[in-house]
């Protein structure tokens, strides 16, 4: 019986359907997070009589035909990149982009890595770094007599200098945006790299045009909506029972077929 076997797959896809629902609920407080959607696809069918086949030597032909499904795969667990909604901190090194547009990270190997986590903090140096110490591009420096930092809407970095009345601007920060965000491979820590499924980074300054703005002391709160994922979860695991009810049903109509005499 097919059924087994399809009813199988249907368990697998609802226990991934219940993982990526559950990452969703674990990032909902992670800075930047943007939630993930499972999607699923059936699996090919079996012929048992073809639509359009000839039934007859007069020409006449099968309208519908007999096609058998043999189940469900997962196809792809799509990111949605839509705005989390902002949450003031009144930290001047916390950033957040209200807009298209993701900060520029160098990786301790090298690599660029892409963050729309905004929480940064000064290195030992003075540089404008992540939680985790890594260096946002391009480099920006800002010196150890500075009393004060602003960030405007456009990207641009001064400091006030003790003893001077005007501010210094000690550079530009930039942001990076691509045809395809939900391409690019996640590395965790909130950061991703660039793939060949992103399609590769336009880099411009904030407030240009398809780019977001830099709004200082805010970050960028996760978009997880948690009633859809309660929602979702609750449907997840009701498809996953019906599915385990299906195999229950099968094995059950085999009992039967097996006792008969």
């Amino acid at each position: 019986m097919q059924s087994l076997n399809i009813a199988a797959t249907g368990m697998l896809a609802q226990q991934m359907n219940v993982e990526v629902i559950a990452n969703n609920i674990a990032n909902m407080n992670t800075t930047g997070y943007k939630r993930q959607r499972a999607e699923f696809s059936d699996l090919l069918y079996q012929d048992h009589r073809r639509a359009g086949a000839n039934s007859s030597d007069a020409g006449t032909v099968v309208p519908s035909g007999i096609q058998l499904g043999l189940g469900v795969k997962p196809e792809a667990v799509y990111r949605i990149s839509e705005q989390g909604s902002i949450e003031m901190t009144d930290n001047p090194l916390d950033l957040a982009v209200n807009g298209r547009g993701m900060f520029m990270i160098e990786m301790p190997n090298g690599e660029t890595g892409y963050s729309r986590a905004g929480a940064f903090q000064l290195s030992p140096e003075g540089d404008i770094v992540t939680p985790d110490g890594y260096r946002v591009q391009p480099g920006i420096n800002v010196p150890p007599d500075a009393v004060g930092v602003t960030i405007n809407a456009n990207g641009g970095v001064w400091v006030d200098l003790e003893g001077q009345v005007e501010p210094q601007n000690v550079g530009q920060l930039e942001l990076a945006r691509f045809p395809n965000e939900a391409g690019l491979r996640a590395l965790g820590d909130n950061l991703f790299v660039e793939t060949a499924a992103s399609g590769q980074a336009a880099i411009g300054v904030p407030g240009q045009a398809g780019f977001g703005s830099v709004l200082q002391g805010a970050v960028e709160k996760s978009n997880v909506d948690m009633v859809k994922e309660i929602t979702n979860m609750v449907a997840a695991q009701r498809a996953y029972e019906m599915n385990s009810k299906v195999i229950t049903a099968s094995d059950e109509m085999m009992q039967s077929v097996s006792r008969m005499r």
